[in-house]
């Protein structure tokens, strides 16, 4: 899909960093420390994320810094956490300017009501009023899986109000 829109300056990307140190996270484990003897040895940068971080994600890829982005499976895990909004209609507008077509959450939004005026698909778990606290760090170009699905750096998502696929090649 990118590369079908590319040369009209759109730019396609998907979000997806590694796992997120949430409650739910904990609560899969039984504590912080299980989880993070569990989760690390299987992310490269020896470290779990903060939701906070994704916003500046999405931030980062919606801004003219990364204008020369396209093509990018970027899936954003927040642990499944409801305490908070990863994505508001600030980062929507943002993600919509910049030519992204859609955005998957492992967390809460929040503007629900006018991120679905805006011409971009946002999949999430649930809503949420709270926004996050953001710290301006994460991950990038690891492989994730929640929900049943591994999203790897380099692959091509598409999504729905039916569900979400991730293919190794372009399918349209």
């Amino acid at each position: 899909m990118a590369l079908g829109v590319a040369r009209k300056n759109i730019r396609v990307n998907a979000i997806a960093p590694g796992s997120v140190m949430t409650p739910l996270l904990k609560g899969m484990f039984g504590s912080e420390q299980a989880a993070r003897d569990t989760v690390l040895p299987m992310i490269p940068m020896g470290r779990i994320s903060d939701p906070s971080e994704i916003a500046s994600l999405v931030l980062y890829l919606s801004s003219d810094a990364a204008s020369f982005i396209t093509g990018q499976a970027v899936v954003i895990d927040g642990g499944g956490s409801l305490r908070c909004a990863l994505v508001g209609d600030q980062l929507a507008i943002l993600a919509h300017k910049n030519g992204w077509e859609s955005a998957v959450v492992y967390g809460c939004i929040r503007d629900s009501g006018d991120i679905n005026g805006i011409d971009i698909g946002v999949r999430a778990l649930k809503t949420h009023p709270q926004k996050s606290i953001k710290k301006g760090a994460g991950d990038r170009d690891i492989a994730v899986t929640f929900g049943g699905v591994t999203f790897n750096p380099g692959e091509y998502l598409y999504a729905d109000e039916d569900g979400v696929l991730v293919s190794s090649k372009p399918l349209c």
